[in-house]
């Protein structure tokens, strides 16, 4: 008993000691004078320590004595650490935490873009299995994006038409360089198809205006595609379907550091021809064949070098009703050849960020004009266009601190181009040298700027210009941001008009105001913008009362004299969580705008430019019946039409008007038999799609004849089309793809 009365007394003086020698460390953490919660604060080398309460104050004990650090560390906030002196008597120390600035956590300047890429958080939109989904599209990226705010309904001619701008106004890059054909040769009337796969692409920025100043020569909009790195796997791919026959393989080492691959296809509109009422009368049917090749390598630091390559061939012959009293029949032919070459790497070097790379495009285009009378050749038109394009270009870049980043480089374009149309010829040769900087400054989380300049050099124009760009991005609370941008921008007049070096850059200024909201799975937009046009090329006619379906080829530049402006406002929702399994988009666009350019004799509505354009695309994914579903609508307020003639040596409006409104509801079902199994060695989607399903009878404009007397309207091949397709793939298990997106 005495042996333990002496063991409990001992613990009790043991207890009474260890109580007596706990001091209490206690305070209050702030940022800016507001409290912050859950934030660590702990004695270095130690388990003692507490994290902060709703109103910033902690509070702990501890045993230890002598010099120690107090460490205070919370999300989003720098790490700071204070030397306290532990001497038997309670200490009290608050600290003013520093917001962590970081690429990661500042606020992205969205103002005038919208990017789908695996390294931004920008809105995702556009990744390859949003295009192969929205129905209407066709899996074509270009034809995706005009379900996108700030892209007007164009059907009759390829490129993408932004914001009051014409479709050359844009212009794409692929993996930084320049693609000079992207789209397929094409005759009056008739659009021309992306030439690229959409499989290629792992993401994209499309800028509708004020975009960065590593690029140039776009007045309107650039869109910037970023190829895949590697495939997952080896892989063989083919499709199947009425219109073409494709296939694809992609050969990934065992390593995973490299792959090639190689692609082809063939396509032919004649089959579709036979089973559906066109609205065109072929006299032969499109058709065309292509062939791809590219290799990758990831080299030891994390780099990449990249090549694709490409060569195709498409060819069509369309008749049509002759409006001439001398003559019953027209026919176009075209004969179109086309390569493309893109080489690019990028590797880091110490603090240093290297992107080189070059392009090479070949462009072909044989064109006739033929009129008939009692199937008797009249005449015989040839129009024949050749293009050889080169473009270089490297950018360096370095971080300046923890986030901000400074990069630099230069760009070389190099044209050569021959025309001839009947008696003309022209050559022209032109060398454009380009120099830019920029910088991405992020001053806080919440506050980042983007401050660059371009400088340029056009050999044909001997003429430099510079052009100033500037974006500042705030955030205004958790899930609301906003942006502004500004910057002018150069391009130099479509070489078609040009038969003289008197000329000088065109030029656009671009301001852009957004805000945004983005949070659980929805996404909010508003942007305006004023776009003002100088120095836009006029142009006159060679010939006196020219049909409308020719004028263009008869139209030389006389000056710089044209100007111009683009306004409106943009909204764009995207919804993936209100309803259950269904991911749906709106959007719309307001436009006013107005140019007096090219031919038009005074300041006029373009007649590419619809004042209200409404898009609405939904998209769910039955995993039941394994089955995907998508819609979409596009409504645009009917377009204006001229009739714009030479007469007597000045430009005169003969006829004009509005075109009806356009409209039209498509419809897409995937069936994908193989989700849900295990151990895939194959994957196959069934594909059925129809454009405007409701059969509307769209107009794009109206041709007129010589005199004025008479005119026949400008539609789409075919009022409603309807594809169906299969597409297998070996060696690719795509289900978690296919049900995580939607397919």
């Amino acid at each position: 008993m005495k042996t333990q009365s002496k063991i409990i007394s001992l613990l009790l003086f043991l207890v009474n000691i260890s109580i007596w020698s706990q001091i209490t460390i206690s305070g209050k953490v702030t940022y800016k004078n507001k409290a912050l919660k859950d934030i660590n604060v702990t004695l270095k080398d130690t388990y003692d320590g507490a994290t902060t309460d709703a109103n910033g104050n902690y509070s702990f004990t501890t045993t230890e004595t002598g010099d120690k650090t107090l460490v205070f560390s919370g999300q989003n906030y720098d790490e700071v650490e204070f030397p306290v002196k532990i001497e038997g008597k309670d200490i009290s120390m608050n600290a003013n935490l520093k917001e962590q600035i970081s690429e990661i956590n500042a606020v992205v300047i969205t103002a005038g873009s919208i990017e789908a890429s695996d390294k931004k958080r920008a809105t995702a939109l556009l990744t390859p299995l949003d295009v192969y989904t929205t129905a209407g599209a066709n899996g074509q990226i270009s034809s995706a994006l005009g379900y996108l705010p700030g892209v007007q309904k164009v059907g009759e001619s390829e490129g993408l038409f932004v914001r009051g701008g014409t479709g050359v106004e844009t212009k794409i890059f692929m993996d930084g360089n320049l693609v000079n054909n992207y789209f397929t040769n094409s005759v009056p009337g008739i659009a021309g198809r992306d030439r690229f796969n959409t499989s290629l692409f792992k993401g994209n920025v499309f800028s509708s205006g004020g975009y960065s100043a590593v690029y140039g020569q776009a007045l309107s909009s650039v869109l910037i595609l970023e190829s895949v790195d590697l495939p997952d796997t080896t892989s063989f791919d083919f499709g199947v379907s009425p219109i073409f026959l494709s296939a694809n393989y992609q050969k990934l080492n065992q390593e995973k550091t490299a792959s090639w691959g190689v692609a082809g296809g063939y396509s032919n509109l004649g089959l579709m021809g036979k089973l559906f009422n066109f609205n065109t009368d072929f006299d032969k049917y499109p058709q065309g064949y292509g062939f791809d090749g590219n290799f990758r390598i990831k080299t030891k630091k994390g780099g990449f070098i990249k090549y694709y390559g490409s060569v195709d061939e498409n060819k069509m012959a369309v008749g049509s009703e002759s409006l001439e009293p001398d003559s019953d029949k027209n026919m176009v032919s075209l004969k179109g050849q086309n390569m493309y070459h893109n080489l690019s790497y990028r590797e880091k070097f110490g603090k240093y960020l290297l992107n080189i790379g070059t392009s090479y495009t070949y462009n072909s285009s044989d064109l006739n004009f033929v009129t008939f009378k009692d199937n008797v050749e009249l005449s015989n038109t040839p129009i024949n266009n050749q293009s050889n394009y080169i473009n270089a270009k490297a950018v360096v870049e370095r971080k300046i601190n923890k986030a901000s980043v400074l990069r630099a480089g230069f760009e070389l374009n190099n044209a050569d181009e021959t025309m001839k149309y009947g008696t003309f010829e022209r050559d022209y040769k032109d060398l454009i040298s380009s120099a830019f900087a920029e910088t991405d400054l992020i001053f806080t989380n919440n506050l980042t700027a983007k401050i660059g300049a371009r400088t340029e050099h056009s050999s044909y124009l001997d003429k430099w210009n510079f052009s100033p760009r500037a974006a500042l991005a705030y955030r205004i609370s958790k899930d609301w941001t906003t942006s502004l941008a500004y910057g002018i921008f150069y391009q130099n007049p479509e070489s078609k008009y040009l038969y003289s070096k008197n000329f000088d850059f065109q030029r656009a200024d671009h301001y852009i105001f957004q805000i945004q909201k983005n949070s659980d799975g929805r996404s909010l937009r508003f942007e305006a913008f004023y776009k003002k046009y100088d120095d836009l090329i006029k142009t006159i006619s060679l010939a006196d009362n020219v049909s409308s379906a020719n004028n263009q080829y008869y139209q030389i530049a006389n000056s710089n004299a044209g100007k111009g402006f683009a306004k409106g406002i943009e909204l764009f929702w995207r919804d993936k969580k209100t309803f259950k399994d269904i991911d749906y988009w709106l959007t719309y666009s307001y436009l006013d705008s107005k140019r007096n350019f090219l031919n038009y004799p005074f300041s006029l509505a373009p007649n590419f430019a619809s004042k209200h354009t409404f898009n609405a695309v939904a998209k769910k994914f039955v995993m039941e019946w394994k089955t995907g579903f998508n819609l979409s609508y596009t409504y645009s307020k009917g377009r204006p039409y001229y009739d714009l003639v030479s007469e007597n040596g000045e430009n005169i409006v003969r006829h004009q008007g509005k075109l009806k409104d356009y409209s039209g509801l498509n419809f897409s079902i995937n069936y994908v038999p193989s989700v849900g199994k295990k151990d895939l060695k194959s994957f196959t989607v069934f594909v059925l799609s129809i454009n405007n399903i409701l059969g509307n009878k769209n107009i794009y404009g109206y041709n007129y004849s010589a005199d004025g007397n008479s005119r026949t309207a400008v539609r789409p091949p075919v009022n409603t089309f309807v594809f169906v397709g299969v597409f297998v793939s070996f060696g690719v298990d795509k289900t978690n793809d296919a049900i995580n997106n939607n397919l």
